[in-house]
């Protein structure tokens, strides 16, 4: 695969010409990131590859691919591979997001190991697939909710963030109960925040979970009934 290596040096370009030197220890110690920041804000950031995005399109599915994975691999500042989540799930490669691309999300999940990347990755990019592809993407969902790697698990638990009736309970149960014992902060608190997002839309459902499942961390149980008592 060849990446659009125009498009990577107008990102990376973009991004060394807002560099803010001040900014950017304090944004890396927030993060506990190894990697450096270049130190650019989100709207900074956004607002440059709006831009970007919007002026060079590439042309297929290969080189979209591509460009994505070599501007996440290649990173040498945080901005850089969330320029890559970006860029992945730009409006006009769309038509492109369905189950052949879980292997690239799935690259980026592991490799990313921490919650910024994850969580955006998990709900903006998985759980659209998810639900336009339940048939081939459950299963995998399924298989990640006993995965040895934590990033894996918690996208399973909090992909359906957002769902409202659209969510799966038997995979929302399914990806939940297994974490349950599990002292991992990150676990406990995916677990509340998935709990606590569908109990917008079922109450009732979500009491219930609760209270069928007593071993659950109080992290996890507070957050799940934060808003529903």
């Amino acid at each position: 695969m060849t990446a659009d290596e125009e498009l990577l040096k107008e990102i990376r370009d973009g991004l060394a010409e807002l560099a803010d030197a001040a900014k950017a220890p304090a944004m890396q110690a927030y993060m506990k990131s190894a990697m450096p920041f270049r130190g650019v804000p989100k709207p900074q950031r956004s607002a440059l590859l709006k831009q970007v995005m919007a002026d060079h399109i590439l042309p297929d599915r290969v080189t979209y691919s591509a460009t994505v994975l070599e501007l996440w691999r290649a990173a040498e500042y945080r901005e850089e591979r969330y320029a890559a989540i970006d860029l992945s799930g730009y409006r006009a490669y769309r038509q492109w997001q369905d189950p052949a691309l879980l292997p690239v999300y799935e690259e980026m999940i592991v490799s990313g190991a921490w919650w910024d990347y994850v969580d955006e990755l998990a709900i903006r990019r998985i759980g659209p697939i998810l639900r336009a592809d339940r048939a081939e993407v459950t299963p995998v969902m399924r298989a990640w909710t006993a995965d040895a790697n934590l990033w894996r698990r918690r996208t399973a638990i909090i992909c359906q963030v957002g769902a409202k009736e659209d969510t799966d309970t038997d995979l929302l149960r399914d990806a939940i109960e297994p974490a349950i014992a599990e002292p991992e902060f990150f676990l406990r608190k995916g677990i509340g925040w998935a709990l606590r997002d569908y109990a917008k839309t079922a109450p009732d459902w979500v009491r219930s979970f609760v209270d069928d499942h007593p071993a659950l961390s109080g992290l996890s149980r507070r957050e799940a009934l934060k808003h529903i008592g």
